[in-house]
């Protein structure tokens, strides 16, 4: 930030694991954590109790979680470029519309405590 050097934000929905379809130990048919388990960081029970956390919010709030994460990361100052994914259309056109989510105080400072019990749940 201080360089003024943007930051480039990679897997910000954690391998989809922000989108909530992997809430409860679910694993959807063709995702990618359901084809490839050595990324089970992203599915630690760290990580699945953030998840959880996140997605309490997203849904208090009125969000689609996906479209949540992905406007937290374009509300970054510091963030010049946002590497959305999406295995189908429905999913790209959700993504694309996150640009247009601006996120509450509350909700943003809801996120900013779970981060902060949590910084860093895929280790």
């Amino acid at each position: 930030h201080r360089s003024n050097v943007g930051l480039l934000a990679y897997s910000p929905l954690g391998f989809g694991v922000l989108s909530g379809k992997y809430l409860d130990g679910k694993r959807p048919e063709g995702a990618r954590l359901t084809k490839y388990d050595r990324f089970e960081r992203y599915v630690n029970e760290q990580a699945q109790e953030a998840t959880a956390q996140y997605a309490k919010i997203a849904a208090d709030a009125g969000l689609d979680m996906a479209q949540m994460a992905l406007a937290f990361v374009n509300s970054r100052s510091f963030v010049t470029s946002n590497i959305i994914g999406a295995t189908n259309l429905e999913q790209l056109k959700s993504n694309i519309d996150s640009i247009h989510l601006t996120l509450t105080t509350d909700v943003l400072d809801a996120i900013e405590a779970v981060h902060t019990r949590q910084p860093n749940p895929s280790p």
